[in-house]
């Protein structure tokens, strides 16, 4: 099958993997899974009768039947009086087979939705729905108002959370309304962006949906936003830009380095968050034509390490040892200079300095601080997705699970961590967390699942199961094809904070061997 390149928005990485392998997050593995919940689930209209729907700010602007997937396109715009905006919704509706399920899907960097993606779900039977979150395309321009120079705030709470409630909101009246009968289940499902999403209707709107499966969320954004610039901030401190072929190669080193760690070499470093490989062993190195300096450690050091400032505290978590550094700590040209990730650059530029031409070259570290601050202090009430209070999701009866890889590039595995251990400790500890929402950690996969280690597979299978059949899923199989799309590793995820543990017996690359357990470092 051809190999293609994924870009959400630019949240989503560009990596080349099988196009089947892509879609696999956003899909269910058994069709068992989404068996009709209705005996009788046709349309009680034609499509383009619902051009006649009134419902309230908003406006329905097309509804037209697609002949080639027999698919009822939808597109509604929902406004907010007294303001000008307007939030797009587009839905894909099955004509027949609809299983009595409504599909949420969200987005990936400052793109609120990814419509390319809405047939997947109608394919397999559910009324699909994204939205553009009141702007279109996937640059943060969408949130200055460069003539007048001020920022456009119900743009920016449309994409930090009303236009994914509006989307759901305006969404199911249609469902209701085309086949005569309501969705009997809710799923959201998103990663990044789109899981920062899913965890805001849980914590916002938590009756919105019964199931919400979130990959990599973006839940702290306006910290991990800012630490995506941390790398940028170090080399210019430093006065050392790292090579793409230097940063490789230590990522290399510390892999090797430590992958037994957990007893097993499969080039993964299983729990990294434990890893305490130091650079200052790679420094001497040959690599190309350069040499790996004590320059180049002391950066490296530093991108691990996380934000700090200027006094020496803790501001956010860096990224995990093992985890590609080549994104966030970007370099070009000769002599090298920065290149630094365009979403956290958009950030800057039109949420906080609120100009389009800000330049990282004059970024300094007392600089970085100071923008950290105000990021915090300005977006987390609007934005802040860390409200550790579920209780009301929990109540209506929902079910979260959450998916992060520990070799993410873009937002720190920490991060989620240190959210779960909060909602834990919030709802009266884990055993009374996991009856409603669990995490899984994947070792050796980036921001979109997909690396060295292998791949979730059955999650949402496993989240439809909890919600309609009450069966929590006790573990997840995750796995690791070659580039025919065999598969040749597999293994178990278990609920944090319990991790996989090879028993020391049979075929390390078989799922069957390995036991819930502590990380070995611990």
């Amino acid at each position: 099958m051809k190999k293609i390149f994924l870009l959400l928005s630019g949240m989503l990485i560009a990596v080349g993997v099988l196009a089947q392998d892509i879609i696999s997050i956003y899909k269910v593995e058994n069709e068992d899974s989404v068996k009709p919940v209705y005996s009788d689930a046709e349309p009680v209209c034609d499509c383009e009768e619902l051009m006649n729907l009134k419902l309230p700010d908003t406006r329905i602007e097309s509804a037209v039947f697609r002949t080639a997937d027999s698919t009822c396109m939808v597109t509604a715009v929902v406004n907010h009086p007294p303001s000008k905006d307007r939030v797009t919704v587009s839905l894909a509706l099955p004509v027949k087979n609809w299983n009595g399920r409504f599909y949420g899907m969200g987005g990936g960097g400052f793109m609120t939705g990814i419509p390319f993606l809405l047939g997947l779900p109608a394919s397999q039977g559910f009324a699909a729905a994204v939205t553009d979150g009141g702007h279109v395309g996937g640059s943060g321009s969408f949130a200055l108002d460069t003539v007048q120079g001020r920022l456009r705030w119900q743009e920016i709470r449309d994409f930090a959370y009303q236009g994914i409630h509006d989307m759901t909101v305006v969404g199911k009246a249609i469902v209701q309304a085309y086949y005569g009968k309501p969705a009997m289940y809710s799923y959201f499902v998103g990663g990044s962006t789109g899981g920062r999403q899913g965890m805001m209707e849980a914590q916002r709107f938590p009756e919105d949906y019964d199931g919400i499966l979130s990959y990599f969320p973006a839940i702290n954004w306006s910290r991990f936003l800012l630490a995506d610039i941390w790398p940028q901030a170090v080399m210019n401190d430093e006065g050392n830009f790292v090579s793409k072929a230097k940063l490789e190669a230590v990522t290399r080193a510390v892999i090797k380095a430590s992958d037994g760690d957990d007893g097993v070499i499969d080039g993964v470093i299983d729990y990294p968050i434990d890893c305490t490989w130091d650079p200052q062993e790679f420094v001497g190195t040959t690599v190309g034509d350069e040499v790996f300096t004590e320059a180049d450690a002391n950066v490296v050091r530093r991108i691990w390490e996380g934000p700090r400032s200027c006094d020496g505290k803790f501001l956010w978590y860096g990224l995990t040892r093992g985890a590609n550094l080549t994104q966030l700590s970007g370099t070009k040209g000769n002599p090298l200079t920065a290149a630094p990730f365009d979403i956290a650059m958009e950030w800057i530029r039109y949420f906080l300095v609120l100009n389009p031409d800000w330049d990282i070259k004059s970024l300094t570290w007392a600089e970085f601080e100071q923008l950290f601050n105000q990021s915090v202090d300005q977006y987390s009430d609007v934005i802040g997705t860390d409200d550790t209070d579920l209780s009301r999701f929990r109540d209506h009866g929902g079910k979260l699970l959450i998916m992060h890889g520990l070799a993410d590039q873009l937002i720190p595995t920490q991060g989620t961590i240190e959210y779960f251990d909060k909602v834990n400790r919030r709802m009266g500890g884990i055993n009374a967390t996991s009856r409603f929402a669990r995490l899984y950690l994947v070792p050796g996969v980036d921001h979109s699942l997909f690396g060295s280690g292998p791949t979730p597979v059955g999650q949402l299978d496993a989240l439809i199961r909890w919600v309609e059949e009450g069966k929590a899923p006790y573990r997840i199989i995750a796995e690791l094809k070659d580039k025919e799309g065999n598969v040749i590793r597999t293994r178990p995820l278990f609920p944090y904070p319990n991790i996989a543990v090879y028993s020391g017996k049979g075929n390390a690359d078989r799922a069957e061997n390995y036991n819930p357990g502590l990380p070995v470092h611990k």
